[in-house]
C-alpha cells in the first residue's frame, strides 16, 4: 500500500451522511485489498461494520471527536490485537500499521476534501490514532500532523 494513489481510492457515503455533515461524530472505515491495492473509504454517521474482515482486522477507523476545549481532533484506532495472536503476530501487525498509516490517512482525507471545504479550520485540527492491544507496547497513541499536512502531500505527489 505505501504510497497513496487517488486512482485505487473508492469512496461511499452512507446515508444520510453528506460532504456537509455530520463534522462532530463523522465516521470513517478505511479498509483495502492486498490484492490490487486498493483503498475502500465509508463515510458516514456509523462504522461500515460489513465491510471489515473479522479474521484480518487491519482497517483503520476515524472519527472527529471533541476534545476537553471543545475543539474537533480526527481521532482513530487500528485494531493490533485484543490477545487472539502471539506477540510475534502482534508485534508484525502493529509495524505494518506504522508503516502503512500515512497511507490510510492520505485516503481517509483525500477522500473526504469537499468535507473541508464546509469545515476549512478542520484542516489543522490533531490527528490521533489509537492503536489497541493487550501488550503493552504496542497500546499506544500517536500524533499524525493535521489534515493539511496529508492534502498538501497528495497534491504535491500528483502535480508532477
Amino acid at each position: 500500500m505505501s504510497v497513496f494513489d487517488p486512482q485505487k481510492l473508492s469512496v461511499k457515503l452512507i446515508p444520510p451522511a453528506t460532504f456537509a455533515q455530520p463534522a462532530e461524530g463523522r465516521k470513517y472505515t478505511l479498509t483495502h485489498s492486498d490484492v490490487t491495492a486498493e483503498l475502500f473509504l465509508d463515510i458516514g454517521y456509523v462504522y461500515n461494520y460489513k465491510s471489515i474482515d473479522p479474521k484480518m482486522r487491519d482497517e483503520v477507523l476515524a472519527e472527529w471527536k471533541r476534545d476537553s476545549h471543545g475543539c474537533l481532533n480526527l481521532i482513530g484506532t487500528a485494531y493490533v490485537d485484543g490477545g487472539e495472536f502471539s506477540q510475534r503476530v502482534a508485534d508484525t501487525r502493529f509495524k505494518v500499521f506504522k508503516k502503512e498509516m500515512a497511507t490510510a490517512l492520505n485516503g481517509i482525507i483525500y477522500g473526504d476534501r469537499q468535507f473541508y471545504v464546509h469545515y476549512p479550520f478542520l484542516v489543522d485540527a490533531p490527528i490521533f490514532i489509537y492503536y489497541l492491544s493487550s501488550y503493552p507496547q504496542y497500546r499506544q497513541v500517536a500524533f499524525y500532523g493535521t489534515p493539511r499536512q496529508y492534502l498538501n502531500q497528495t497534491i504535491k505527489q500528483h502535480q508532477k
